[in-house]
């Protein structure tokens, strides 16, 4: 009974999220905030690679999403890359004050595709609101950028709270969602090929080279009578 309780209070699922970004964006932070509701003003950059975990109640599932924190500074690039390979998500972070570090979205966007699944879900986010007199990047150029690239976007400040949580959550999230729909369809497509095999009609076992292998017809009612 013991091991029955044991099993319950396992995640049902495990999702690899990525924070990338230029260096000094306030990656570590974010992730501060989020995983310990803690922030280092004076906090030093990220030295390889470091993660957090955190779960996440969706629609009555408990997810565990682990949050690796990359580090953006050029030498440690080598380093970080094969932290890409399995990543389903990623928060692409740029400094609202630091006009530099948005124009290098592009660069990240691209590294990020090359070493991780076509498919993983990504949110831009524009960190550091509070620092609104030093505002470099406008909001709607933010809103833009994710709008041509296909991501989702947010404005954050890990100083003062501000929408960190949703930032996470709208990631995990959304790979939740895509996960359920494509459980869906695949239990749908078993309910389809049960059904051909009932009604009497062929179904595809395997294609080699170009010619298909099928099982035989089956009628209603089996295959022998007594």
């Amino acid at each position: 009974m013991a091991h029955n309780s044991e099993e319950e209070k396992k995640e049902d699922y495990l999702f690899k999220i990525v924070l990338i970004g230029d260096s000094a964006v306030g990656k570590s932070n974010l992730l501060a905030r989020f995983a310990r509701d803690e922030f280092y003003p004076n906090s030093k950059s990220t030295i390889g690679v470091e993660f957090q975990t955190q779960k996440i109640n969706i629609n009555g599932k408990e997810v565990k999403a682990q949050i690796w924190d990359t580090a953006g500074q050029e030498r440690f690039r080598a380093v970080t890359s094969a932290y890409y390979r399995g990543a389903v998500g990623a928060l692409l972070v740029y400094d609202i004050s630091r006009r530099l570090t948005f124009d290098n979205i592009g660069r990240w966007l691209n590294e990020l595709q090359t070493h991780s699944d076509m498919n993983v879900v990504i949110i831009l986010v524009g960190n550091k609101s509070d620092l609104k007199d030093a505002r470099e990047v406008t909001t709607a150029e933010g809103k833009a950028l994710a709008e041509a690239k296909g991501l989702f976007f947010i404005e954050t400040s890990a100083l003062d709270s501000s929408n960190v949580t949703s930032a996470f959550q709208t990631v995990v999230r959304e790979i939740y969602n895509i996960l359920s729909r494509k459980v869906i369809q695949s239990q749908e497509l078993q309910k389809k090929d049960s059904g051909r095999l009932a009604n009497g009609k062929s179904v595809v076992l395997q294609v080699d080279d170009g010619n298909q292998e099928t099982v035989a017809e089956t009628k209603k009612g089996g295959c022998c009578s007594s």
